[in-house]
């Protein structure tokens, strides 16, 4: 069964940082594409970053360039999201995804374009 696992949120103040984790059980993870999304309540879906099966290229969303940093580990299955500076407004339930085949590197900022996803967590980020 596949399962990605996102652990990592919490209440942090404004200005503070937070390091997300999402561990996956899939057996093609190491080539596969893997992406960080955000829900706000009342808001759809939207993208925040995006990384190549080798890690090579990473993409970020405007709102986070600078900040969040996304990173995985092929060894371990696992894919993080590193988020410094967070804003109030970086509040919202991240969810990771994979995303196997090719692709163009714009459909990886697309939900639709991922075949899993994680249940979510939780990022409160206070003023």
């Amino acid at each position: 069964q596949v399962q990605l696992v996102e652990s990592g949120g919490g209440l942090v103040q404004a200005g503070g940082s937070l390091r997300l984790s999402c561990a996956a059980s899939t057996r093609t993870f190491s080539r596969d594409a893997m992406g960080w999304f955000r829900q706000a309540p009342g808001k759809e879906r939207e993208f925040v970053a995006a990384i190549s099966a080798s890690g090579d290229s990473k993409y970020y969303a405007d709102s986070v360039k600078d900040r969040f940093t996304i990173s995985r580990d092929n060894a371990k299955n696992t894919v993080y999201l590193q988020m410094n500076s967070l804003k109030p407004e970086d509040t919202a339930v991240y969810y990771c995804a994979e995303k196997g085949g090719s692709y163009f590197y714009t459909a990886l900022m697309l939900p639709r374009e991922y075949d899993y996803w994680g249940q979510g967590t939780q990022v409160t980020v206070s003023s």
